[in-house]
């Protein structure tokens, strides 16, 4: 089953953590990447820019409004995504319980309903 690990945390810049902590950072994410595939359930993962680089659209009111920054203003930052395929949801909670960021924020945990694979939505088999 898809999982989507969503990483929460403090947003800081590369000034604000320092080269050291900036490379143990970096060192954290790579061996926890490198884990998951090994372990075959990493689909994706991906570090994002910072949350100053986002747009936020919306038709809710029938317009289109398009305003800089993310949708919730939060201390946290959504920092990344990671998507694994796992039996069920304690083997995404044990790999999401591995991720670095879990030192530090939070890991929000959400499993996949459908997606666009081969020019159709397709929906998970949730046996």
């Amino acid at each position: 089953m898809r999982y989507t690990l969503l990483l929460h945390y403090p947003e800081m810049s590369a000034a604000d953590l320092g080269p050291e902590a900036l490379a143990e950072g970096m060192r954290a994410f790579d061996a926890y990447a490198k884990a998951l595939d090994a372990a075959g359930v990493l689909l994706s993962a991906e570090v994002l820019q910072p949350s100053s680089a986002t747009t936020t659209i919306t038709r809710a009111s029938g317009e289109l409004v398009v305003q800089d920054g993310p949708f919730a203003d939060s201390r946290e930052q959504l920092g990344g995504t990671v998507v694994i395929d796992v039996a069920d949801l304690d083997a995404a909670i044990a790999w999401g319980a591995k991720s670095p960021s879990a030192e530090y924020g939070h890991v929000e945990i959400r499993p996949g309903a459908t997606r666009f694979v081969d020019g159709a939505w397709t929906t998970y088999d949730h046996h």
